[in-house]
């Protein structure tokens, strides 16, 4: 949903919410839900902070170059002013389907701190696909992207990388999925709708944030008048983090120049200061939440000293958490290989380190394939990376593991019951299959008996130690009259889990 031109606390939030949608297709859990809903909270938060700037580039422009030289500055003004509009149009359509989706699901239920049938897959695909409301929002989508493009320099347009999108996601085993249906289609459950809502808006919120600097800091881009000015800071890391991983943010100040440095403080500690930009670091050592402010100094342009605080700050520590998800069954199954999907928030894929206490494990970057080797549980540890490279137990969990079911005997595709002479000699193998399994499990048969019984005669009995028959066997079959007994009996096959079983017979009556 997201473009290339994201800091890093954007790209994070944009890869936990393609994690979850895909957690969400597997099993709708309540901490699935609930991690939609912190998302949701952090892209609110996150798009507030950039409106937040917004609004004071425009009141800088304002008070600054359309003050003092409003010839020049009018033109760029104007335009600026018709991206907002075109932002605000797309803005009332996006909060006018989420007061829809409200007034559906009966509102906000504070005891829950979420919105009333949250997992409700029924609402989301009825509004958005079935109303037609995504497709008029991918529309939407577009032609504010055509506007905002028009309103940019030529030459910063060909350039100008948009976070906003509605392009369809890469195809998956083949298959191509259209924009609408992989957010808003058959699944979705309303919270991750929310969520999704809330990560355009949060798009939109920076296109818009780009445009409007691109636009107005084409006035003049050889000149930089600091006679207002407005503190800021920006996360470098998302501000939800893992234990032992470190919380950082750029603090600044806006229009600033790289010649030019403030001081900057955070609770008594002194930060340094590189063109402009201080960087604040901390590591979370406990859970929890927590707050800072940062003071900035330094002289405006008569000569004075100024000093700024930037908002305060929060950001939130939780203990390290990782999920498996069974791709197939909620227990492995020995002799075949049993998928598993494996993610961390806030840890990326290839970092993970992953491990099981009964049995191989092969695979890497969340995708893995477990071969049990004893019945009983089998228990999966996750590891990720933290400070320095420090290894840190992020979860794990435990599967039972049980053996393959027992296969059925075929001979001719049936496993008894009346057939045809023709039927019974047009095949000289006995096989042995799972049905209606999902995993693919081969079986060998290594041994049967075979007892022909004609109508008032004594059995023929023969014995096979693979699964042909001899000679012998296919002699007897093809001398049968109709009312003569084929009984298979003494059958044993071997698996892929290499343990040798007995079969149920087979008795056939020839017609």
């Amino acid at each position: 949903m997201a473009g290339v031109n994201e800091t890093p606390r954007q790209k994070m939030m944009g890869i936990l919410y393609l994690v979850l949608l895909g957690l969400a297709a597997t099993t709708i859990s309540d901490e699935v839900l609930d991690a939609f809903r912190n998302l949701t909270v952090g892209l609110e938060n996150s798009t507030s902070n950039v409106q937040s700037t917004i609004n004071k580039t425009f009141d800088a422009f304002a008070a600054s170059k359309l003050k003092n030289d409003p010839a020049r500055a009018k033109p760029y003004w104007d335009r600026a002013n018709r991206v907002k509009v075109a932002v605000a149009d797309l803005d009332k359509m996006i909060t006018d389907i989420k007061t829809g989706f409200v007034t559906e699901c009966g509102g906000f239920d504070s005891s829950e701190g979420d919105y009333m049938m949250r997992d409700n897959v029924d609402i989301v695909p009825r509004t958005m696909m079935l109303k037609g409301k995504a497709k008029e929002l991918k529309a939407k989508i577009e032609e504010t992207k055509s506007k905002i493009l028009a309103e940019l320099d030529p030459g910063a347009r060909a350039n100008f990388k948009m976070s906003l999108n509605a392009d369809n996601p890469p195809k998956k085993e083949g298959i191509q999925r259209s924009w609408e249906e992989n957010f808003f289609g058959d699944g979705i459950p309303l919270t991750a709708a929310f969520t999704a809502l809330s990560k355009i808006n949060s798009d939109l919120r920076n296109t818009e944030s780009d445009a409007i600097k691109s636009i107005l800091g084409d006035v003049d881009k050889t000149e930089m008048v600091l006679d207002k000015y407005a503190a800021i800071a920006v996360p470098t890391t998302p501000s939800y983090v893992l234990i032992g991983q470190p919380y950082s943010a750029e603090v600044f100040l806006t229009a600033f120049s790289n010649s030019i440095n403030p001081e900057i403080n955070v609770g008594g500690q002194q930060l340094n200061v590189t063109e402009g930009k201080g960087t604040y670091t901390v590591v979370a050592n406990h859970e929890g939440e927590f707050k800072w402010t940062a003071t900035l100094k330094m002289k405006k342009a008569d000569g004075t000293m100024g000093e700024w605080k930037t908002p305060e700050m929060t950001y939130r520590a939780a203990a390290p958490s990782a999920t498996v998800s069974p791709d197939m069954m909620l227990v492995f199954y020995m002799g075949v290989d049993n998928p598993i999907t494996v993610s961390a928030p806030g840890t990326p894929k290839e970092k993970l380190k992953v491990s099981i206490n009964n049995g191989s494990l092969t695979g890497s970057n969340g995708k893995y394939n477990i071969q049990p080797k004893t019945s009983g549980t089998a228990t999966v540890t996750i590891m990720g990376e933290g400070d320095k490279g420090k290894l840190v137990k992020l979860g794990e969990t435990s599967f039972r593991v049980k053996r393959l079911p027992t296969p059925r005997p075929k001979f001719g595709g049936k496993s008894g019951g009346p057939v045809p002479k023709a039927q019974l000699t047009s095949t000289d193998k006995v096989f042995a299959n799972l049905d209606d399994f999902d995993f693919k499990a081969q079986f060998t048969v290594n041994h049967f008996k075979l007892y022909v019984i004609k109508p008032r005669q004594d059995a023929l009995p023969f014995e096979s130690n693979t699964n042909v028959l001899n000679a012998a066997m296919k002699a007897a079959l093809g001398g049968v009259v109709p009312g003569t007994r084929v009984v298979f009996d003494d059958i044993f096959a071997t698996g892929p889990d290499g343990l040798r079983r007995p079969l149920d017979p087979m008795i056939f009556t020839v017609q």
